[in-house]
């Protein structure tokens, strides 16, 4: 996606795109069907090193059981030119931040729609600066409880993140 779309936009990226970001993609977008809402959602990483790969089977798993559909998934790096293209581009961590700045930079873009994932979880403290507090927490070399923090955590936010896509799309 390089044009901006008439729709609101979402892009959740994480490292790889077989975790965080990919379980995002899924909750958004059940959500989204279920709120009767029309946004696109779409995810990648800031690396190729699963580029190609299904969502993760712990991830599968977790987001199976809380009742979501499984969609076919090829997990994807970021292309040039797309952040453009997207209301709302969600980073992950901190470092997935950089990285999109970074990218909106190399591409001559602005990163003003480049945001964490966490600014908008009710959960926590108005005002809770930018940084590693706001991070998803990482479950890949973790167990199954750790997807299942992952989860809560991506769930806890996504009504917020897709009202706020809302939001977005109309102001641009």
């Amino acid at each position: 996606m390089t044009e901006k779309s008439v729709k609101p936009s979402i892009l959740v990226v994480c490292t790889g795109n077989i975790c965080r970001s990919a379980m995002a993609d899924v909750i958004l977008t059940q959500r989204a069907a279920e709120r009767g809402l029309a946004i696109e959602v779409d995810s990648a990483g800031i690396s190729n090193e699963e580029a190609g790969n299904p969502i993760d089977d712990r991830a599968q798993r977790v987001l199976r059981d809380a009742g979501y559909e499984i969609p076919r998934h090829a997990a994807r790096q970021v292309r040039p030119g797309e952040l453009a293209g997207y209301d709302l581009v969600l980073a992950m961590t901190d470092r997935h931040l950089s990285a999109l700045k970074r990218i909106a930079e190399r591409d001559g873009v602005s990163a003003d729609n480049v945001r964490m994932w966490r600014e908008f979880d009710p959960e926590l403290p108005s005002g809770t600066p930018v940084g590693t507090e706001l991070d998803v927490p990482d479950p890949w070399y973790g167990g199954h409880q750790d997807f299942l923090d992952t989860l809560a955590v991506v769930e806890g936010s996504a009504d917020a993140v897709l009202d706020a896509a809302i939001a977005a799309a109309k102001a641009n």
